[in-house]
């Protein structure tokens, strides 16, 4: 099979169940005499998702909504990975701050949305937060197993041919934790994204998720699919993303495939 038979090959194996979803969900919403208010055809989602996006007002609150996990993203990505490599590194820091961390983490994301509110109003800070919280955890998480997961033999064989310190954080013990670090930013981007919808249904008046709360008071039942689908399309794009990142910075790692 030559390289652009495999490309057609692969494309054809991705659509297939998404075409046969979509041709199912026709013939249930034609045939199965459901109210299109309560259960809308594929051409009337079609039709609203043109609508929305002429206008304008689907890139809107789609920006918005990725703008805000950007920056919750990033803001818990600067505060996990350096803790997580000190927790990582140091048993008696990790010891010390187990209580604190072990208590504020089974705590959901949705729980602090109140608070959230009270602090930072309703809007950018208020879901930011959210994200923040969300998506600091897998990424602290992964990051201190990705340093407590390195071959100690690797560790000694460093120490035996001179390297300590800054040498020996940045030529065997980030190259080391890398695997799962990487897997704590794509887990915790993935959560970011689900939260962020989440939150914008009661802390935003804009983006995705108030997208969805807005349409479904006024009984538009296509649009509030398209902006589901617009979450779903973007959540598998960041993903990608992020599995194109890892092959980029692993490309040794087995099994790594985009």
């Amino acid at each position: 099979m030559g390289e652009s038979e495999g490309v057609v090959y692969r494309i054809g194996r991705f659509l297939i169940l998404p075409l046969l979803a979509v041709a199912a969900w026709w013939i249930v919403s034609k045939v199965g005499g459901f109210n299109p208010v309560l259960f809308p055809a594929p051409d009337a989602v079609a039709s609203a998702l043109y609508n929305l996006g002429a206008s304008g007002a689907l890139w809107v609150h789609i920006s918005t909504s990725v703008k805000r996990v950007l920056v919750g993203f990033g803001l818990a990505s600067a505060l996990a990975l350096p803790l997580g490599l000190l927790l990582g590194l140091y048993r008696p820091l990790e010891a010390f701050c187990d209580g604190l961390l072990s208590v504020l983490r089974p705590i959901p994301p949705f729980a602090w949305i109140p608070l959230a509110i009270l602090w930072f109003g309703i809007g950018d800070g208020s879901t930011q937060f959210v994200v923040l919280y969300a998506a600091f955890w897998p990424i602290l998480l992964n990051t201190i197993a990705g340093v407590r997961d390195i071959d100690r033999s690797l560790l000694k064989a460093a120490s035996s041919i001179g390297s300590r310190g800054l040498s020996l954080f940045v030529h065997v013990i980030v190259p080391g934790s890398l695997p799962l670090v990487l897997t704590g930013l794509r887990i915790g981007l993935g959560i970011a994204w689900m939260s962020i919808v989440a939150a914008e249904l009661v802390a935003a008046q804009s983006g995705l998720g108030f997208m969805i709360m807005f349409y479904r008071s006024l009984f538009i039942t296509e649009n509030v699919i398209v902006g589901m689908l617009a979450i779903g399309v973007l959540g598998y794009l960041m993903d990608r993303l992020m599995r194109a990142i890892e092959k980029r910075l692993m490309p040794w790692r087995p099994g790594l495939k985009v």
